[in-house]
């Protein structure tokens, strides 16, 4: 019956569905869930909440098919896939399971509690806590009362959360514990929309009005009649709003990037597509910000298209834990941002340095034929290099296995740039890394590498049904990157100037990325604007690939930062690698990496501090000659840097210096570290 709804034949789509649903004994689904639901639309873009959009429909091909609201894609799985695993969480060190249908159920009794406490029509609900079950139940059965969904980072301040509660007029904000519960009461009285608070872990410490546990909040809706909520469901357009995702705000308010269904779940599909996912034969692990969109995509939208099982992290993943989770669930795909690939680098390097002489030139013979493979399998070569066979079964298929990658079909990474350094290591290990590339405006994903298609380095291809241009492209074929397609956003929420500065006047989303395409398409991102830095002198430069280049010749380094913006020469302030304690913050120990490399020349140090106060002369020395090496490579003399510091601390998202998904955040770095970026100067 769905096949035939994607393949546009609505009159049988419909009878099927009416046909399972008469034989069903629930009244509560809808019997009109196969029609093309939309509304009428002039423009590509809307700013106001409850104004639809002109979808960028094709007349062919994938981004002609007709579109779908979040509800009709969920029905769809669920009555094929009911039976079949959605959801799995740990409670009290157990995994308990909801199917699909159970998922729908309790997605339909939120959305009554949200009716009941007053939820309105184009109104926020705030999700603000770590993935779990009642993280995606909150957002879907807001979605099906007719709201906005809005993930709120949890690392957010009361006055950053405060700031989304009041640009979405949340009516309901949902939190995870009374560490997230105490921030909201902190700004409660500046939320003029705000009818009620949900805590969906743990007791309430204390009992205050309109704060309702989960299971409280779960009961609300129970005299909720089901034909109000599927009136409400039947109203919904697909090229209406119903999720909003907040940009992180490195340069100012973070903006409320509008999702219509229709971008959510063509996206699902295109991506799910492209990338050959099997109906009910994915599992995934959910541990990024489910506020970010690659995390919330991948986790909740696609998975729910394709049948796929999600099974939620401990919220101490990103401190250790992911790597046990992930030998027991064992995936079949995995998204990574850069700096997980990187720890998990670090800590296999780690292990490596402690084996025996013997396990050690095992393990480099075996990694120089992974590369090779690796690097034939990229080309199209299927053949793989002598002793292959050999290697895998002694190192790759123990790595993988130590990993939890050994069902992994597809490894990803996104979110922000990642050397090569790393890629080639795990190509060593042949676990290949796809990049993908996109941003909020494009509900994710707008370039996918994947394993019919890659290029280290590359972030891929077009998603299949959508466009790419160069705008103003240089000598070179450096470009901004410009997207078209079902996947761009319908605008920022009350924020018409900055969604005129995103989209041009024939709907193109301007991405503030340059990028080149290859003699095969491939697309490789080159730089940022917003990101050059112009010298005195007037030459533009991209500062990722300098800060690059420095991290793979200096293996100690951590973080770089290339400065110079106006200036006659460039700088850099750079931080050691170092243990982080369990709130995730960076200390001042290094890590046994750093300190053993540190050993082998000649200096006896364990901490940032050791190192920074005596400026010892081994360790400047080593990091000077790999600048010098980086500077041999250099375009001309304004790419060369000139002079650096070693700072006292190294970048965290608790510390500012990073966002959710360890994306360097510049101007906040620029102002923290003012006064050494003066000295380089002499200001």
């Amino acid at each position: 019956c769905y096949s035939e709804c994607v393949t546009g034949d609505e009159a049988r789509c419909l009878n099927g569905l009416i046909s399972s649903c008469l034989k069903s004994n629930d009244p509560a689904i809808p019997l009109t869930t196969g029609v093309v639901r939309l509304a009428p639309a002039q423009d590509l873009w809307s700013t106001v909440r409850n104004k639809p959009v002109k979808l960028r429909m094709e007349t062919s091909g994938l981004g002609s098919e007709p579109p779908m609201t979040i509800h009709q894609m969920f029905l769809a799985t669920v009555q094929k896939y009911g039976d079949y695993p959605a959801l799995r969480g740990k409670k009290d060190g157990t995994w308990v399971t909801l199917t699909y249908k159970e998922y729908y159920q309790h997605a339909r009794a939120a959305a009554k509690s949200f009716l009941k406490l007053g939820l309105e029509r184009f109104h926020g609900v705030g999700i603000l806590g770590f993935n779990s079950p009642e993280w995606f139940i909150a957002d879907v059965g807001c979605i099906l009362a007719g709201g906005l969904a809005t993930g709120i980072y949890t690392t957010n301040s009361p006055e950053a959360c405060q700031y989304v509660a009041d640009n979405c007029e949340a009516n309901v904000l949902v939190v995870e514990n009374n560490k997230q519960l105490i921030k909201i009461l902190q700004v409660r009285d500046q939320l003029p929309h705000l009818k009620a608070i949900v805590q969906y872990k743990g007791e309430l410490e204390q009992t205050l009005p309109n704060v309702y546990t989960w299971a409280e909040f779960m009961k609300l809706g129970e005299g909720v009649p089901d034909a109000e909520l599927d009136a409400l469901i039947d109203s919904q357009k697909a090229n209406e709003c119903c999720t909003l995702i907040y940009t992180s705000g490195t340069t100012g308010n973070p903006k409320g990037v509008m999702l219509s269904h229709d971008n959510i779940t063509w996206t699902a599909t295109a991506a799910g597509l492209m990338t050959s996912l099997k109906m009910s034969e994915e599992e995934i692990v959910s541990y990024l910000p489910l506020s970010h969109v690659a995390a919330q995509v991948q986790d909740m939208w696609i998975c729910m298209r394709f049948a796929a099982i999600t099974n939620f992290a401990e919220p101490d993943a990103l401190k250790g834990s992911l790597a046990n989770t992930l030998r027991e669930v064992r995936p079949t795909s995995f998204l990574g941002v850069p700096r997980v690939w990187e720890k998990m680098q670090e800590a296999m390097k780690s292990v490596g340095a402690k084996s025996s002489v013997m396990k050690k030139k095992i393990a480099d013979w075996a990694k120089g034929i992974g590369l090779q493979a690796s690097y034939n399998a990229m080309n199209g070569d299927s053949s793989v290099p002598w002793g292959f066979t050999l290697a895998n079964a002694l190192v790759f298929k123990n790595v993988r296995k130590a990993l939890g990658l050994d069902r992994c079909r597809a490894c990803y990474t996104g979110a922000a740039p990642i050397t090569k350094d790393t890629l080639e290591y795990f190509m060593s290990l042949y676990i290949t890394i796809f990049e993908l590339y996109g941003m909020s405006e494009s509900t994710g994903p707008h370039a996918i590498s994947w394993a019919e298609g890659y290029r280290i380095m590359s972030c891929g291809k077009v998603l299949t049904g959508c466009k790419t241009k160069l705008d103003k492209p240089d000598t070179d074929g450096n470009g901004e990157i410009c997207f078209w397609g079902r996947n761009v956003f319908m605008g920022y929420l009350n924020m018409p100037d900055k969604t005129e500065e995103a989209l041009d006047a024939e709907g193109w989303l301007h991405s503030g990325d340059l990028g080149k395409h290859d003699e095969d398409d491939f697309l490789y991102i080159t730089g940022r604007i917003k990101e050059l830095i112009i010298t005195a002198g007037g030459e533009n430069i991209p500062p990722v690939p300098t800060e690059d280049a420095l991290k793979e010749e200096v293996s100690i380094i951590s973080n770089a930062m290339l400065v110079g913006d106006k200036k006659k020469f460039l700088s850099m302030l750079l931080t050691l690698k170092c243990n982080i304690d369990d709130n995730g913050d960076p200390t001042d120990e290094l890590t046994p990496l750093v300190v053993e490399f540190c050993r082998q020349h000649g200096v006896i140090a364990s901490k940032v501090s050791e190192i920074i106060n005596k400026k010892e002369p081994a360790i400047y020395k080593v990091i000077q000659e790999g600048i010098d090496r980086v500077n041999a490579k250099a375009t001309s003399n304004a790419q060369r840097v000139q002079k650096w510091t070693i700072l006292p601390q190294d970048f965290s998202i608790s510390g500012g210096e990073l966002g959710p998904t360890m994306k360097l955040k510049r101007p906040v770095v620029s102002k923290m570290y003012q006064e050494d970026i003066n000295k380089f100067y002499g200001e």
